[in-house]
């Protein structure tokens, strides 16, 4: 079978068990075996035992568990409920306040935990009832919890860049680094967008009553900052600092993160062994999900590439002659069209053997290239039929709103994605800037 009935034949089947509902690993896996035999008969097996051994060996991915137990002991610290609290206080008064204070609470909770759905279900349990009781607008609400939640994959410690690091064998660092001044830029837009909107209509967004407010002196409210505030601010600077002054690999320093979370558990008051023990559960159900995935998605790069798959999608997007920005639009709008089916890890695992070698030729730096992908990876998870934050939501949210709310309402913030992608690629600094100050 030629390399281009291969190729054609595998993305065929991807999609085909997607669309029946099977889970993404056992998809890849399956069509791994079934190609693999194929072409290159029992064989293909001893190449699946060396590419697992690979995976499960990989000290980079240990930091995997260790973000995820970080974020599942933050979930039940207190912190995010403490953190809205006072957000909402704080710009509350303003139109459309309390859509703000989501966005800064899902910034600042990106940066702790870098869970897409903790963010997504928390804010949708704290703050879409309070929204919908102030009169904001469904849309609106929904479209930022949403938002808000997915900054999560893209503002460091994200376990997405540990993955995307991996493949590409780019620092963790650097790709963290290159990674925080977009998330910001993005939270900004998000915030400009909610007060535009707020201020052209009122309605959608009425700030908060003065008796509210007035309820809460002012030194209340510099005792409520500094207590939600600052231990958030201690673990990014933790996990951060360690790893970007050199005191530790990013695997330490996500061991310093979990280690912080902890501490910030018991300081809030918020421990139980029963909620570490559901704590470890989760972190070993979510790990486990991540790693098969890693596996099938490995077999299935392994035969795709072995089998001339790679040099056929290389040769397609280089033989297009659509020159360095050209080809780089076509490989976002790959991305794009696969985010609207695939998990990100499937992604990331099938499109970087392919897309890095044409990244180098056509001469792009490859921190911003592999952070930019990372940026339009944001899009998988709020692009339908499969986008997991609209998902999310929907599971947490009252039943007055709809899915059709929650997918009109994520639309203008998914053209602010696209806006903030367009924003790193006129000025790359955004990216290569801190990558470079801060990692040697």
């Amino acid at each position: 079978m030629s390399p281009e009935w291969i190729t054609f034949l595998m993305f065929a089947g991807l999609l085909v068990g997607i669309f029946m509902g099977h889970p993404l690993a056992f998809v890849l896996g399956g069509l791994a075996v079934i190609f693999g035999y194929i072409s290159w008969g029992p064989a293909c097996f001893y190449m699946f035992l060396n590419r697992t051994w690979d995976v499960m060996d990989n000290y980079i991915l240990v930091a995997i568990p260790l973000f995820i137990f970080m974020a599942q002991l933050l979930d039940k610290s207190g912190v995010a409920e403490d953190l809205f609290d006072t957000m909402r206080i704080l710009f509350g008064q303003i139109r459309g306040g309390i859509a703000i204070a989501v966005i800064a609470v899902s910034t600042l909770f990106a940066a702790c935990t870098g869970i897409i759905g903790a963010s997504v279900v928390t804010m949708g349990l704290l703050a879409m009832p309070i929204m919908l009781k102030y009169g904001y607008d469904k849309r609106l609400a929904a479209g930022t919890i949403c938002a808000g939640g997915v900054l999560g994959i893209l503002i460091p410690p994200s376990i997405m860049l540990v993955v995307m690091a991996d493949q590409s064998g780019l620092s963790v660092g650097k790709l963290f680094a290159g990674a925080i001044i977009p998330g910001i830029i993005f939270s900004l837009l998000y915030v400009g967008h909610i007060f535009y909107k707020c201020y052209r209509h009122p309605e959608m967004g009425p700030p908060i009553s003065r008796e509210e407010r007035a309820a809460v002196s002012s030194m209340q409210l510099t005792k409520m900052v500094v207590r939600s505030l600052v231990p958030p601010l201690i673990l990014i600077a933790g996990v951060l600092g360690a790893m970007f002054t050199g005191v530790a690999t990013p695997t330490e320093a996500a061991g310093v993160g979990a280690i912080l979370a902890f501490i910030m558990t018991v300081a809030y008051g918020r421990f139980s062994w029963k909620d570490f023990s559901v704590a470890v559960a989760n972190t070993a159900k979510t790990t486990s999900m991540v790693i098969i995935i890693l596996v099938g998605a490995s077999c299935f790069v392994g035969i795709f590439l072995g089998s001339g798959g790679g040099d056929v999608v290389k040769d397609f997007l280089l033989g297009m002659n659509l020159g360095k920005w050209g080809t780089y639009i076509v490989m976002m709008l790959i991305l794009f069209i696969l985010g609207m089916f695939i998990d990100w890890i499937g992604i990331v695992m099938i499109t970087f053997p392919v897309f890095l070698p044409v990244a180098k030729i056509l001469g792009f730096d490859m921190v911003w290239f592999v952070v930019s992908t990372a940026v339009m990876m944001q899009d998988s998870f709020m692009t339908p039929p499969f986008g997991y934050a609209l998902f999310y939501l929907k599971g947490v949210a009252p039943p007055e709103v709809t899915m059709g709310d929650i997918i009109r309402g994520a639309l203008p913030f998914w053209e602010l994605m696209e806006l903030g992608l367009i924003i790193c690629i006129i000025f790359p600094q955004t990216i290569t800037w801190l990558a470079t100050v801060l990692v040697k």
